[in-house]
């Protein structure tokens, strides 16, 4: 078996069990009982410091100073990254699993679109139709929302969506930034203001091994995912990726009895098939390219 099969398999494995680990974290903050600048605290605490030890486990011979360095552009993202996470956690607090679930799959439309208004980078004519299927999802699913009393968390799914396109638009452009430290940064940063506005040491023994796990989970899917799309094209990436979707719905099935109401299912579904059609058309464009 060839070097580049083998390492093809690996990184399809990687992003996969990416998206898997990722899909535990709307399960993970409903079933904390701690508020939600608790579970910020413990998840940066504990996500930065593996995210910490890993960028100093794998700098080999650059020098620490180097490894670390981030500088403003560092830094910025890092913020953005911070503002989107805690909207992101509060947003499984307001609402559905399975509402936040689908609206992120929406972030590589939003992207595209800030790309295109920002950076002046073109934009396929099919990308631009998704986003559109994509945004009409997700005002179904916000309009459903207001009727069961979770507006505010569609909300803030939307605004963590929004948030975490800006930061994909700043990726492209701050090239040289290192982006797994600018993760764990981001996560040290949380950690700073959880515990200001949290109570991170006032929570039960249950809560405690929870919000751990809930560290190890968010640093190991970002590892993962980075070591996953050293090894395969763009395309691959993003089409594995939509598997974090279903499992986080099944999951909240499963584990909390959580089931969305039939009109933001019908929204999620419009979504699901958008991101899945142009998934895949942009894989088998790169298998006739390759």
């Amino acid at each position: 078996m060839s070097r580049t099969v083998t390492n093809h398999g690996r990184g399809t494995l990687l992003v996969v069990l990416s998206a898997v680990v990722f899909s535990l974290s709307g399960v993970l903050t409903k079933l904390i009982e701690a508020d939600g600048w608790t579970i910020v605290c413990w998840r940066g605490l504990i996500g930065g410091m593996a995210v910490v030890l890993y960028v100093e486990l794998g700098r080999g011979s650059l020098p620490r100073h180097q490894a670390f360095r981030l500088g403003p552009r560092g830094w910025l993202l890092a913020t953005i990254g911070s503002l989107a996470s805690v909207a992101f956690i509060y947003a499984f607090k307001l609402t559905y699993v399975g509402n936040v679930a689908v609206i992120y799959a929406t972030a590589p439309f939003f992207a595209a679109a800030l790309g295109w208004c920002v950076l002046h980078e073109r934009a396929k004519g099919r990308t631009l139709v998704a986003g559109a299927l994509s945004l009409a999802g997700v005002m179904i699913i916000v309009s459903d929302g207001l009727g069961a009393g979770k507006m505010a968390g569609d909300l803030l799914a939307v605004a963590m969506t929004i948030g975490n396109a800006i930061y994909i638009v700043l990726i492209r452009k701050f090239s040289d930034v290192p982006v797994v430290w600018a993760g764990g940064a981001s996560a040290l940063q949380l950690f700073g203001i959880g515990a200001f506005m949290g109570h991170p040491l006032d929570v039960s023994f249950q809560d405690a091994a929870l919000l751990s796990l809930f560290g190890i989970a968010f640093a190991a899917a970002v590892i993962l995912w980075t070591e996953g799309t050293k090894l395969i094209p763009s395309a691959q990436s993003a089409l594995l990726g939509t598997a974090e979707i279903p499992c986080a719905i099944f999951l909240a099935w499963l584990i909390v009895s959580e089931l969305p109401p039939a009109t933001a299912l019908m929204g999620g579904a419009v979504i699901m098939a958008t991101v899945l059609w142009h998934a895949l058309i942009d894989r088998l464009e790169g298998t006739q390219e390759g």
